[in-house]
Formats: structure tokens, sequence, C-alpha cells
């Protein structure tokens, strides 16, 4: 949607370097210090997020961190699986990234050869659609 090419490894490997995000190695540290239980790695990325861009962004950081944890958590806790679409559209995606691994990916069926077909006729589609939208929202007037 942004129309830059970015490396979504850095959220399974945390490998930051050529990942295209911009401050990738402060908020990869913060995401990691935020679940993890060490308190001095927490104040330290903080503080990191705070000095490279701004008291607003690690707002804004603490609240998409906080907001994640309470929606994987409720749907973990009560076995939601990916909806079709969701399911269809993010398939080769979550091979790629290895979210398939993740425990709650129980919760969700292997998909059939009927959905695997229609994730490779889709998804490209629903990319092109994102890349559309994400332009057009950059139009100067579109937020009104």
């Amino acid at each position: 949607m942004t129309g830059k090419d970015l490396d979504l490894h850095a959220v399974t490997a945390g490998e930051v370097a050529g990942s295209g995000v911009a401050h990738a190695g402060a908020l990869v540290a913060f995401a990691e210090a935020i679940v993890g239980d060490d308190d001095e790695a927490l104040a330290s990325a903080r503080a990191g997020v705070l000095g490279e861009i701004g008291p607003e962004a690690l707002v804004d950081a603490a609240a998409v961190a906080s907001n994640f944890m309470r929606m994987v958590r409720i749907a973990d806790s009560t076995g939601i699986s990916l909806d079709g679409p969701m399911e269809v559209l993010s398939q080769d995606l979550r091979a790629e990234l290895g979210i398939d691994r993740y425990g709650s990916a129980a919760n969700t069926p292997p998909a059939s050869a009927l959905r695997r077909t229609l994730s490779r006729v889709l998804t490209p589609l629903a990319w092109a659609a994102l890349k559309l939208y994400g332009a057009l929202s950059r139009r100067p007037g579109a937020e009104s």
C-alpha cells in the first residue's frame, strides 16, 4: 500500500537490515522487549524508540503492540481461526514467514486444493488493489 518494497521476514527473523521499514531496529527491539520479561531491556528499547523517532511514535508503537497482544490473546484463547478470505489471501505469506509453525495456527484447518488455487489466483489481484488504494489515499484531498 505504501508503494515501498518491504521484507516482512524482519517480523519473524528479527533481521532488520534491508527490511525497508523506517527505524526497524528500534521498533523490533521494542517489540521483542515488550513480550520479554527483562525490565532493563524494555526501558532501553523504550528509550531507543523515544530518542530515535520521538514521543508520538513511542505512544503509537506501544498502542499497536498492546492492541496486537490483546487481539492475539483473545483469538488464541477462544480458538478463532482465520476467516476464509484472510486464510486464502495470506496462505503464501504465512508459509514463507513460517507463521504456520506457531501453535495458534492449529486453529485454522489446512487449506483445500481449491483454496490453494484461489490463493494463487487472488493474492496478486488483492495486492494490486491494496497498492492502488494506497496510491489513491496519498493523493491531495484524499483524507477528507
